[in-house]
């Protein structure tokens, strides 16, 4: 997946950081959605994966006007933990990122009922 990194996406904007280079939290997302995709094979109708851990480092700056490609290498083992190495890299061929995130085969629907809802009160009825 290619990016170009706007204003929008800079560490100034999203309160990171008070430069104006692509945030690390931005680059997550992206490294994370790339991870979906990744992750598609491995899921059966109602299942979907969610994200359970990471290990990134942000190793290089990227400027407003750049591209970043993100790419997520499959899982070696498949299963209901899955886990995707993942790296980041600029338009001049450089790293900009590299790590692994984790991500958990879950049933869609079992996952939502059990998340809380915040519409709801601690001890309301």
């Amino acid at each position: 997946m290619r990016h170009e990194v706007t204003d929008a996406d800079t560490a100034a904007t999203v309160g990171s950081g008070d430069v104006p280079v692509l945030s690390t939290p931005r680059l997550v997302a992206w490294m994370e959605a790339a991870t979906i995709r990744a992750a598609a094979p491995f899921t059966a109708p109602g299942q979907t994966t969610v994200g359970t851990a990471l290990r990134i480092e942000h190793l290089r700056a990227t400027r407003v006007g750049g591209c970043v490609d993100v790419f997520a290498d499959p899982p070696a083992a498949t299963g209901r933990r899955l886990t995707f190495r993942v790296r980041a890299v600029d338009g001049s061929g450089t790293l900009v990122a590299s790590g692994e995130i984790d991500r958990a085969v879950v049933d869609r629907e079992r996952f939502l009922a059990a998340a809380p809802d915040p519409g709801r009160s601690r001890g309301s009825t």
